[in-house]
């Protein structure tokens, strides 16, 4: 089984983006080191504490300090932008990197309604072509058609594999219409993930790119020396998480002690809900959490997250979550 990574480029309290892309970097270069497959970058716009939203430029500054991993988007919110310009950046990237560029594509704006706007684009329209701007940025990676007037330079016939990201049965529908692989948000959104993989297994049909279904989930890993530091190295995720639930997105927040007092049982239920697919704790909690994860979704490939403040700790999670998967004989 192939274990990969996603990255937020999270900007830390006290901070800079330019902060941000360093540590991305180095997070890369280590899960490099340490087997992963992917490093996969998230389009958001607007939020304090996410510095990758232009998706594209942070991709090529990974890729161009890596050596094998794949690199690509976890993902480029489609109805953002036209088809034709993520193909030509995409097959930049690919003719830059070949061999080493994914394509991940979702379907929401990926931020607030007046970001949104400022995006420039209708997105009710362009969340209902969704669909056909699939097929489109397909059309742009084949090969030249008689008659094609419009072109992706540099992008045609680079085959730059696209995949379907979502958080619900939608685009797992949809991946397994256009045999596509797929990847479910279960690290934040894991309400559907059973019912999206049965539906994209069942109704999964072969193509060019994809003889057979691949599935993808993500889950977060929270890893330290002990349970309860793996608890407090959560925090700033369960802090950061509900500061976006109250409408005020910020930076990403130090840890703290505990989280007694700092929500309401409403929203402390929410936000463990949300974070649900997750491994807390020492290595063998983490070893069990992953097991259980691997076991209960069946996924060819699993890909982790985690929004955790100090550089040092993140490095050290995700090498725990690596080690993880190699005791537990599922490691490529």
């Amino acid at each position: 089984m192939r274990y990969s990574l996603l990255d937020l480029a999270p900007i830390a309290e006290g901070k800079t983006a330019a902060d941000a892309f360093r540590h991305s970097l180095d997070l890369a270069r280590h899960a490099e080191s340490l087997g992963y497959h992917r490093f996969w970058l998230a389009e958001h716009h607007g939020m304090p504490g996410i510095a990758s939203a232009a998706t594209a430029v942070v991709i090529a500054h990974v890729a161009g300090g890596t050596q094998r991993i794949r690199v690509g988007s976890g993902g480029v919110m489609l109805p953002n932008h036209a088809p034709l310009v993520i193909a030509e950046q995409f097959g930049t990237l690919e003719s830059l990197f070949p061999g080493r560029i994914d394509l991940g594509l979702g379907r929401a704006p990926g931020t607030d309604q007046a970001t949104a706007h400022a995006l420039r684009r209708d997105l009710q329209s362009s969340a209902e072509q969704f669909p056909r701007d699939v097929q489109e940025l397909q059309h742009y990676f084949g090969p030249l058609r008689p008659g094609q007037h419009v072109k992706a330079v540099p992008g045609l016939g680079l085959g730059v594999p696209i995949w379907l990201l979502g958080s619900s049965t939608y685009s797992a529908q949809l991946a397994a219409e256009l045999g596509l692989p797929f990847a479910f948000a279960s690290h934040f959104a894991p309400g559907l993930l059973d019912d999206a993989l049965a539906i994209y297994r069942r109704y999964f049909q072969p193509s060019e790119q994809c003889a057979a279904p691949y599935a993808m989930a993500a889950m977060n890993v929270f890893g330290a020396e002990t349970d309860e530091a793996g608890a407090v190295l959560m925090s700033s995720a369960q802090q950061q998480f509900l500061a976006l639930r109250r409408g005020h997105p910020g930076p990403l927040p130090p840890p703290v002690a505990s989280m007694a007092g700092r929500w309401s049982e409403a929203e402390r239920l929410g936000v463990e809900q949300a974070l649900a697919c997750s491994a807390v704790g020492s290595s063998a909690s983490v070893e069990r959490a992953i097991a259980a994860f691997v076991e209960r979704t069946g996924v060819d490939e699993i890909m982790f997250a985690g929004q955790i403040h100090d550089h040092q700790a993140r490095l050290q999670s995700f090498e725990m979550a690596a080690q993880a998967m190699r005791r537990l004989g599922l490691a490529i």
